[in-house]
């Protein structure tokens, strides 16, 4: 949100200095020596973070990595502002400030929607209907409902239940539950899967 905010500050000046023809910047060897060195260093912390994100289930480091990326696009469009400008484009300076913007608008509201789906302990979309399906697959389920499917951090909670014969033994039923609980772990690694079987 904060990142919004400074966009609409950006693009508020520079829409006055398109208005205005305002233009009062020296480009130099320097000012692409920054930029450049600058998408170096980004690009080797979003690499680091979105590894570290992928590898903890973390949001934070996520937001982080995206954060940087940013940067990086953003550096470039400011490099081709810079390049713009040296040839006698007064305008390009203005212009990248918006393409910086567009980029960062971008990325924060991809952003903000996985955040709120974290916050929400939305599940990943079409998963439901595909464990619903691989379970009523097995053998000796006759039924599966209530199936929920949730984030907390960074684990995976699934639970549901199965409709099986109610005259078959404890031990049975216990094996067909982890039947399914191995079937699921091969779409969902590392997620907590709780089945509760009911008798028919």
């Amino acid at each position: 949100m904060l990142l919004l905010v400074i966009c609409a500050w950006i693009a508020r000046e520079a829409i006055l200095r398109l208005a205005n023809h305002h233009q009062d910047m020296e480009v130099t060897v320097w000012s692409f020596a920054v930029m450049g060195i600058s998408i170096v260093v980004d690009a080797s912390r979003s690499r680091v973070l979105s590894r570290a994100a992928k590898k903890h289930h973390s949001q934070a480091l996520e937001a982080d990595a995206l954060h940087f990326e940013t940067d990086i696009w953003s550096s470039a469009v400011v490099i081709f502002g810079l390049i713009a400008v040296k040839l006698g484009w007064w305008a390009a300076d203005a212009v990248a400030a918006l393409g910086v913007c567009f980029v960062v608008v971008w990325v924060s509201v991809k952003l903000g929607r996985r955040t709120i789906d974290a916050l929400l302990d939305s599940a990943p979309a079409g998963m439901e209907e595909q464990i619903a399906a691989l379970v009523a697959a097995v053998p000796g389920v006759h039924n599966c409902h209530a199936l929920r499917i949730r984030y907390s951090g960074p684990v995976l909670f699934i639970d549901l239940h199965i409709l099986v014969d109610g005259n078959q033994t404890l031990f049975a039923a216990h094996a067909l539950t982890e039947h399914i609980e191995q079937a699921i772990a091969e779409i969902a690694p590392g997620a907590d899967v709780t089945v509760h079987p009911e008798p028919v």
